[in-house]
């Protein structure tokens, strides 16, 4: 299959300690939707970001330097340190 550029929600939550959970990820049409929505869950979660992402999704191999369209909020590495 080809590589498609897909849209992705990512949220945390508390885990145990100082960890981070991660809540499954959530797919959107449009860079814009998922930063809509990431904004929305911003105020609802430990941390959130929407990115944007080349990937065989077949395969699961996604890009290892997404694009960032949005983040907010305690965030796991890499997305911490973009």
């Amino acid at each position: 299959m080809a590589r498609e550029t897909v849209h992705l929600v990512q949220a945390y939550t508390a885990g145990r300690g100082q960890a981070l959970k991660s809540e499954p990820a959530v797919a959107c049409a449009t860079a814009e939707d998922a930063r809509r929505k990431a904004e929305r869950l911003s105020t609802l979660r430990l941390g959130v970001v929407a990115y944007s992402a080349s990937a065989d999704t077949e395969m699961g191999d996604y890009d290892e330097n997404p694009v960032i369209l949005f983040r907010a909020g305690r965030l796991p590495p890499p997305f911490d340190e973009l």
